[in-house]
């Protein structure tokens, strides 16, 4: 048992109090702590109080650290638990913190995914896959996740997977279209759109080369291959190596007959 001797305020946080018993320093608490359990000069606690005073002391400061980590942008329920546990806040103050936050509806994983799925659709490329995984990453519940992803609508999906693909052909011109269009399909399967939906974005994109097109990507890989194929053989072994290297690109054999003529013929 002892007695509350003095109390001051901090000064480099006004916010909490100094509590001195029997006349030595014995621990500090947030203004809060100090007006709920009216704690005075004259008053008597034992070691069971103390510990009550710590302990609501200890949840007021990490409701604090919560409430900080919440002010800069929308968290879920999860991140704000993994942060607060990366302070080695014990599970029972954790526990008490997210209980509160959810009754004060700091935290609400519905609103959450609903917010994080309408910036996306509208300020980024990313498909629904993408978002599914980043908010189940994030802890959100996956009938939230349903509910959030039903905003985006098919038509929506196709559109920007056509727009996507559009902006991709002119990146890959210099590949075969077999080619190009299987890069561009692996970069929108990594974006988070399913294969149906690529399906009906093709059917929307002019994805055919004119002569001039199609000329210039089978020559251009044509002339790398010749590079790096044309100092280790020749004569036969050249050729064979040439067309199976432009064969595993994509392009006829057609083309690549007449791809292989025409750097012979610059060559002599």
């Amino acid at each position: 048992m002892g007695t509350i001797t003095k109390i001051t305020r901090q000064i480099k946080n006004t916010e909490r109090y100094n509590l001195f018993i029997d006349g030595k320093y014995a621990f500090s608490v947030d203004e809060g702590i100090l007006a709920s359990h009216n704690l005075r000069k004259g008053l008597e606690v034992d070691e069971l109080a103390i510990g009550e005073l710590q302990y609501a002391d200890d949840v007021k400061k990490a409701f604090n650290k919560a409430s900080h980590y919440l002010s800069y942008r929308m968290r879920t329920e999860k991140e704000v638990r993994d942060h607060l546990l990366e302070s080695e806040w014990e599970d029972g103050i954790v526990q008490e913190v997210m209980d509160k936050l959810k009754e004060l509806k700091y935290t609400n994983d519905a609103e959450f995914a609903h917010a994080f799925t309408g910036t996306h659709m509208n300020t980024s490329d990313k498909g629904p896959k993408w978002i599914s995984g980043e908010l189940r990453r994030k802890g959100v519940d996956a009938r939230y996740i349903e509910e959030a992803l039903e905003a985006f609508s098919q038509d929506q999906q196709v559109e920007k997977a056509a727009a996507l693909m559009e902006k991709m052909l002119k990146k890959y011109k210099n590949d075969s279209m077999t080619v190009a269009k299987q890069k561009i399909e692996q970069n929108l399967m990594r974006k988070g759109y399913t294969g149906p939906i690529m399906k009906q974005a093709w059917e929307t994109v002019d994805n055919q080369r004119d002569d001039d097109e199609a000329w210039q990507a089978i020559y251009h890989q044509a002339l790398k291959a010749h590079r790096k194929l044309s100092s280790k053989y020749e004569g036969y072994d050249y050729y064979q190596r040439m067309k199976q290297a432009l064969y595993r690109k994509g392009f006829s054999m057609e083309d690549i007959d007449r791809a292989i003529e025409e750097i012979k013929n610059q060559e002599e």
